[in-house]
């Protein structure tokens, strides 16, 4: 066992840990219990001043890039980087009851990939590492005869039911990438397949474990998944056992579209759905973004808007997006859509809206929106 194998591991199982803590109301940060998006916020400063603090004192010398810290671009030319989710899932640990979310620890070496790696399952009480022996195939000596594939529940691939009908596969739902991989690990699942959007943090620590057990691991394409890129976007994944890859990768091939979001767009489109989502965990915001709105300032940081998006009045009576495209260049991503708001159960104004993202690197420096009254419509939507 090397010693970063430990340590990962070490380190997957003390966020847990304090993840239970925090879920308990008896976390270090001394607040009673919440639930819901709240539970989630804290859970996720906690493990991650827990890792990032543990990581300075244990190995100083290396980079961190984490989905709550700022990225610092420093990552790209160090020759080690680790790779961590402080809370992956953290809508399933905010739901009581719900098992499937982890915590993901991982270390990118320059010229080797992820090279070790640990995703804790903190409410199963399971700890997964890379330096560990696992047999990849214990439900079943040989495939079964339909085999079972675990998609996300809130973002299914799009093609992922053509697919099931080709292989004769049963499709089932599961939350966070870590609790989904790490059931293919277990043998309970085949086959994990996502296309709906990932970072890096979300995919490199259980790939690690899942190489390590000897499993499949990819590109919906079939390609090489390469972590400390630039940009941190690294949007599908499959994990499966060896001996359906091919027959997987090949019906993938035949009924996925041919495109797929840059890291830029990507950004922009979960910014725009947390519109109407009112769910804005996952935008890339820099602390200093700033937005203006038909030339006036609406937000100050990333956090206000951030919040703004959430708990904004004026975005409450958002019903619906249509039309959305988007267009890039350079840093430069704008998007166009129209936004239907319910002024009351039977009137919907219906408004143009076109917003420019500036997207220097892995988040949103500034957002400037032009809307347009387009029409009223009666009768509601």
């Amino acid at each position: 066992m090397s010693a970063d194998a430990g340590l990962a591991a070490v380190l997957a199982e003390g966020a847990g840990k304090l993840l239970l803590e925090v879920r308990s109301g008896t976390g270090p940060d001394g607040q009673p219990p919440a639930g819901g998006r709240e539970l989630g916020r804290r859970g996720d400063g906690v493990a991650n001043d827990y890792l990032l603090e543990r990581l300075a004192a244990e190995r100083p010398g290396d980079a961190v890039l984490s989905e709550e810290s700022v990225d610092d671009s420093a990552r790209l030319t160090g020759s080690r980087v680790w790779i961590i989710d402080p809370l992956d899932g953290s809508k399933e640990y905010g739901t009581p009851g719900r098992e499937d979310w982890a915590v993901h620890v991982a270390l990118w070496e320059k010229g080797r990939g992820i090279t070790s790696a640990a995703v804790a399952q903190p409410a199963l009480g399971k700890v997964y590492a890379s330096h560990e022996a696992y047999d990849a195939q214990q439900h079943a000596a040989a495939v079964p005869p339909q085999p079972r594939i675990v998609v996300s529940g809130s973002r299914p691939p799009i093609f992922m039911d053509d697919v099931a009908a080709q292989l004769g596969a049963e499709v089932v739902t599961m939350g966070s990438a870590g609790a989904k991989a790490m059931a293919v690990v277990r043998g309970e699942v085949d086959a994990y397949v996502h296309a709906g959007g990932q970072w890096e943090w979300d995919s490199a620590a259980p790939v690690g474990v899942a190489q390590a057990a000897g499993l499949h691991c990819s590109r919906i394409d079939g390609s090489e998944l390469v972590y400390n890129r630039p940009h941190p976007y690294l949007p599908d994944l499959v994990i499966c056992r060896p001996e359906i890859a091919s027959s997987l990768l090949a019906a993938i091939r035949t009924h996925a579209p041919d495109t797929a979001d840059s890291a830029r767009v990507a950004m922009a489109r979960e910014y725009v759905g947390s519109l109407v989502s009112h769910d804005a965990s996952k935008v890339r915001l820099a602390p200093d973004a700033w937005r203006v709105e038909n030339g006036n300032r609406t937000g100050e940081s990333g956090q206000e808007i951030r919040t703004e998006l959430e708990q904004g009045e004026q975005y409450k009576p958002i019903r619906d997006i249509k039309a959305l495209e988007f267009r890039e260049w350079g840093p430069n991503v704008v998007a166009r859509y129209t936004l239907d708001f319910g002024v009351s159960p039977s009137e919907v104004i219906t408004v143009h809206v076109t917003e420019h993202f500036d997207i220097p690197g892995g988040e949103i420096a500034s957002i400037t929106a032009v809307i347009e009254p387009h029409e009223r419509t009666e009768g509601g939507v």
